[in-house]
This record gives structure tokens, sequence and C-alpha cells, in this order.
């Protein structure tokens, strides 16, 4: 979790200076604000790619643990089945 939090950072941080350079850059304004969209959209897309990377992760360890976790239940059923068999014969 910790690196996912040290990337938005990361990512935050630089939008951010990018935006303040820009603002003090000596351009026009109409340049300036089309570069700030421009800055804006390149970000947006970052943003929503390393978003995504970091959904895929933790769906995919998700996937895994429930995976085996339902292969132990499976194990632990047919190890009970076997154990209640074993007293039943014991018993009888």
């Amino acid at each position: 979790m910790k690196s996912g939090k040290v990337i938005l950072g990361i990512l935050a941080g630089a939008g951010i200076g990018a935006l303040v350079g820009m603002l003090f850059a000596p351009e026009k304004g109409s340049t300036t604000r089309k570069s700030i969209v421009d800055k804006k959209d390149d970000f947006a897309g970052s943003l929503k790619s390393k978003l995504n990377e970091f959904v895929d992760s933790y769906a995919k360890k998700y996937e895994k643990a429930y995976s085996g976790a339902e292969t132990m239940l499976t194990e632990s059923k047919a190890k009970l089945s076997e154990m209640k068999k074993d007293i039943s014969a014991e018993l009888a």
C-alpha cells in the first residue's frame, strides 16, 4: 500500500511542479493555458495508467488468495470426510 502512495505522491508533485513552472514562464496567457491543458491531459493519462496497474496488481493478489483458500477448503473437507469414515469404522 505504501508503494501506491509513493507513486501517487511523485505523480502529484510532478504535476504541481509542471503547473507552477508554466504559470511563471514568460509566455502569452493563451499559450500558457494551452500548455496547462495539454499537461493536465498527460498527467491524467499517466495517473489513470498507474491506477489501473495498482488495481490490477491487487486484483491478481485477491484472486490468488481466493484460489488458495478455495483449494484449502476443498482439501479440508476431504480430510474431514476421511476422518468421519475412520471414526465410523472404529465405532462399528
